[in-house]
């Protein structure tokens, strides 16, 4: 990936939502078109996680805030506001990278505290999203992480997950590691729609697969599963044949919840997209952030007998990597959340 002709605009005001001193410098580059990145330095990377939450980890790590992935439906999007963005185009297109990753977490574990629990890596926003090609933070994190004995999970959409088979590969023989791919549909059009600037599900299959051939037993999050949209037999029946043939071994599926700004977000283009559903959602949603009860028990079961059919594992408690949960922030939320998923 080219990063020639680059754009370099700073001032002396530091980034929103950020001290001054953390800006490193602001850049554009024609291979990413109407994005920003804010290079930073981070003070801290290790992410406590309450276990208030319900998550099955402490600790996560998350090398960028904001994602190009640009899904309409991601949890994380709230988090940007407090970096005085918005949850929308913001959380798509103005991109914080945090240059000293890997050196603040090697300092971080070697702390005599540290007792080398489970860090969850791409809760937030994801690792593997495309600006990784330029920037290269998780090598020398999974580095750090592998050395200092500390198991850890990956979850990505992002197919630049493969470079990295090799060095996985080498922590895995010293530390458990778990390696996690988001697929929510295997409708290549409605993931444009919905997915816009994530791997298609036709290459997240071949990462599945890549995954699968190189040793790791790939875990598969249907997450989420967009009501009327991604959730009929047919359509979950295809998308799990898809994943198993592909090397899968388990899978966790959780209905899509619209917590806070995400929610205005999404519910916006469904009105442009799928006027027609609107009453439906309104039905189902009420003015909350998660489904009705009764359609979590229908869509599990259905989802059931077809995990079962497909030779896969459907894993949930404390098992579950929960995909791209905002933690920290909205950790009532997040044991709600947790509740929800259904395998």
């Amino acid at each position: 990936m080219r990063w020639a002709d680059q754009v370099i605009e700073t001032d002396d005001g530091g980034l929103p939502g950020l001290g001054r001193a953390d800006l490193v410098r602001t850049v554009t580059s024609p291979e990413f078109a109407d994005v920003t990145f804010h290079e930073v330095l981070c003070r801290s990377l290790l992410n406590p996680v309450p276990v208030s939450s319900g998550m099955p980890f402490r600790f996560s790590v998350n090398t960028f805030r904001g994602c190009t992935h640009a899904c309409r439906y991601c949890f994380a999007r709230p988090t940007h506001e407090y970096l005085d963005f918005d949850a929308g185009e913001d959380f798509n297109r103005q991109i914080v990278v945090k240059l000293n990753a890997a050196a603040v977490l090697r300092k971080e574990l070697r702390r005599r505290s540290w007792s080398r629990e489970v860090v969850a890596l791409g809760t937030n926003t994801d690792p593997y999203q495309r600006a990784e090609g330029r920037y290269r933070l998780m090598p020398p994190v999974i580095a750090a992480l592998a050395s200092s004995g500390t198991p850890f999970s990956i979850l990505t959409k992002g197919t630049l997950l493969q470079r990295d088979l090799p060095l996985l590969r080498q922590a895995a023989d010293v530390v458990d590691v778990s390696l996690s791919v988001s697929l929510a549909m295997g409708d290549a059009e409605l993931a444009k729609q919905l997915d816009p600037g994530a791997p298609s599900p036709l290459a997240r299959l071949e990462l599945i697969r890549s995954l699968a051939n190189a040793g790791f037993a790939p875990h598969v999050m249907i997450a989420p599963v967009v009501p009327y949209l991604t959730d009929s037999s047919s359509q979950l029946d295809g998308l799990l044949a898809g994943v198993a043939a592909a090397g899968a071994v388990s899978v966790s599926a959780i209905p899509m919840h619209l917590r806070s700004s995400t929610r205005g977000w999404f519910l916006q283009w469904l009105a442009d997209e799928h006027p027609a559903l609107g009453k439906r959602y309104r039905a189902l949603y009420g003015r909350g952030a998660y489904v009705s009860a009764e359609y979590s028990a229908k869509l599990a079961e259905r989802l059931r007998p077809l995990v079962a059919r497909h030779g896969l594992v459907g894993r949930s408690g404390p098992d579950l990597p929960v995909a791209h949960a905002s933690v920290p922030a909205v950790a009532p939320q997040s044991a709600q959340m947790a509740e929800q998923t259904l395998f």
